[in-house]
C-alpha cells in the first residue's frame, strides 16, 4: 500500500459509514436504494449485498504519489461493486480498489476496471466497477449454500 492510501486508512479506518459521513452521501445512497434498479434491470448481474464502507481507488493512470479517490460503496457481489464519489471517473480505466468490508477484516486490495460513472446529483457521481478476478468473499449466503455464483 502506498503512503497516501495508508494515510487514508489510518485517518478514516475505512469503517462502516456513520455520523461522520457527509450528509449528501447518506441522502444519495438512500435515494438510490429507494429508487431500485433502473426499470427493474440489474445491469451488473448476480445478487448483490449491501456494503456501506469508505474505499480508496487508485487508477493506474493517476500521477505517481497522487491521493486515491474516495468511494462510498453501495453494494457488492463477487464480480464488482457499486459506489458514489465526488469525482467523475474515466470509464474503462483500470486500478486498485482498497476496502475493509468489516472493521475486524484486513484491508483488501483488488484489481478492478471502471464500468460506469454518471452524475446523480450536483458534484456527485454513481458508478460501478468490475473486479478483474471474482472475489468469492463477497458471495451472498444463499450462493454459498447452493454453490451457485449468479
Amino acid at each position: 500500500m502506498d503512503g497516501s492510501a495508508q494515510r487514508l486508512w489510518e485517518s478514516s479506518a475505512a469503517l462502516e459509514l456513520d455520523g461522520k459521513t457527509p450528509a449528501a452521501v447518506r441522502m444519495i445512497l438512500s435515494s438510490l436504494d429507494a429508487a431500485g434498479p433502473f426499470a427493474g434491470i440489474n445491469h451488473r448481474g448476480g445478487k448483490r449485498r449491501p456494503l456501506r464502507v469508505k474505499a480508496a481507488l487508485q487508477l493506474f493512470s493517476d500521477p505517481a504519489g497522487s491521493a486515491p479517490t474516495i468511494l462510498y460503496t453501495r453494494d457488492v457481489n463477487p464480480r464488482g461493486l457499486g459506489f458514489i464519489t465526488a469525482k467523475r471517473l474515466p470509464l474503462g480505466y483500470g486500478g486498485v480498489v482498497q476496502l475493509r468490508p468489516r472493521a475486524d477484516d484486513p484491508i483488501l486490495r483488488i484489481d478492478c476496471t471502471l464500468h460506469r460513472c454518471r452524475q446523480v446529483a450536483a458534484d456527485w457521481f454513481e458508478g460501478a466497477l468490475y473486479f478483474n478476478r471474482e472475489q468469492l468473499c463477497f458471495l451472498v449466503e444463499e450462493q454459498r449454500e447452493s454453490g451457485t455464483r449468479n
